[in-house]
């Protein structure tokens, strides 16, 4: 792997975390057919978000700035969750694959928010 400062955030379990939940999803989603385009792109989309506020918010090189790219991780997240919801209730994925996502994003969940914790403690006087 190639390293400097600015790809620090490869090492992060958030990151890691966000690029599983990113993978398992695609392959959940890419199968769906194809009048359900829209949906399944939707939610790929939402969580390819989340791994990619991570590294951007710390390579901008400012907790301030590193706190909001993490929000809006968060918010994306949200928004991922929210979905494998309506898509198990109306029966477009398994139980199993909601299952399996819905742990992936409830671990990338705290581990964000455990993050976003630790940093907003830097900010405090």
């Amino acid at each position: 792997m190639r390293k400097n400062k600015n790809r620090g955030y490869q090492k992060l379990r958030v990151w890691n975390d966000a690029i599983d939940y990113y993978t398992k999803t695609y392959k959940v989603f890419r199968a769906f057919p194809y009048e359900s385009r829209r949906v399944a792109s939707q939610a790929i989309s939402s969580n390819d978000s989340v791994h990619r506020n991570i590294s951007e918010g710390y390579c901008r090189r400012s907790i301030h700035e590193y706190l909001n790219f993490l929000n809006i991780a968060l918010g994306s997240l949200g928004e991922s969750v929210s979905g494998l919801h309506a898509y198990r209730k109306s029966k477009q994925i398994t139980e199993e694959n909601f299952e399996t996502l819905d742990n992936l994003a409830y671990k990338l969940e705290n581990g964000l928010l455990k993050l976003v914790e630790s940093l907003e403690q830097k900010t405090r006087p």
